[in-house]
Order: C-alpha cells, then sequence, then structure tokens
C-alpha cells in the first residue's frame, strides 16, 4: 500500500501543473526523474521535406492559441495602458511643480539674495524643465486619447 503522503503529494503537483497549464502525468505513470530526459514526444516529418519535425499536439495548440489570446490579451493590455497614464500624469505633475519651484529660485536668487552669477544656470535649467513640462502634457495628451480611444 502507498503511503497516503506520496498520495497527497502527487495529487497537489497534478493540480499546480494543471493550474500553470502543464500537461499533468496519468495516475500510475512513471514520475519525471531529475537528471534524467522526457520521452520524446511522437514527432512527425514535415511534407516538403524540408527536413523540419513538430509534435502533433504542439501544431494543434499553434493554431488555436491566436484565437484564445487574442480576447485575454485586450483587458490586459488596456489595464497596463491605464497604469502608464496614470504614471504619465504624475510625472507631468512633478514637472509642473519643478518648474515652477526653479522659477521662485531664480527670483530669490536675483532678486533678494543678488546673486546674478547663478541666475543665468537657473534659467538655463527653467527653460529646460519648461520644455520636458511642454513636451510630456503634449505626450500626456495624445496618450489619453488613444487610451480613450481604445475604450
Amino acid at each position: 500500500m502507498s503511503d497516503p503522503r506520496d498520495v497527497a503529494h502527487d495529487k497537489k503537483v497534478s493540480q499546480e501543473k494543471k493550474h500553470h497549464g502543464e500537461a499533468a502525468a496519468p495516475a500510475g505513470a512513471p514520475a519525471a526523474q531529475p537528471g534524467k530526459k522526457p520521452a520524446a514526444a511522437a514527432k512527425r516529418k514535415d511534407p516538403a521535406g524540408t527536413g523540419a519535425t513538430e509534435s502533433a499536439d504542439h501544431a494543434d495548440d499553434a493554431a488555436a492559441a491566436p484565437a484564445a489570446d487574442a480576447s485575454s490579451v485586450t483587458p490586459a493590455v488596456h489595464d497596463a495602458s491605464l497604469a502608464v497614464l496614470s504614471k504619465l500624469k504624475e510625472l507631468e505633475h512633478h514637472s509642473r511643480a519643478s518648474v515652477e519651484r526653479l522659477a521662485e529660485l531664480a527670483l530669490t536668487v536675483g532678486d533678494e539674495l543678488k546673486q546674478q552669477a547663478f541666475v543665468a544656470p537657473l534659467d538655463e535649467l527653467y527653460s529646460a524643465q519648461s520644455a520636458v513640462q511642454t513636451k510630456l502634457t503634449s505626450l500626456l495628451e495624445a496618450y489619453k486619447a488613444e487610451v480613450g480611444r481604445n475604450d
């Protein structure tokens, strides 16, 4: 009589394989042993004579895969697009805040502290950040329109 722990372990392994989409071995089949090659799948020759071989099961799966993936990819892509849109909005917010802080610093350094040597570099940073802000805003609007169009 077999040990109940072995039976429970085999059941757990087969459930995990089924959950992950792997083919579970039928009951009573020899278990795969580490370091040993698995039994070769049934192969057929390419009718064109190119020498390429493939499993009959694999050919059937490959034909059915595009139809199954088409319906399941769209929600995942849409969710990922919404996540990217959210991150772009956050970047745009921080970029706008950086532009405002650079403007305040330039005024403080130039007017209050009278440190004119640092005004020009701050103005250059302000211009660069402003350009980034403008490009980010246009990208955000275009991406928002694209995500809205796919809804």
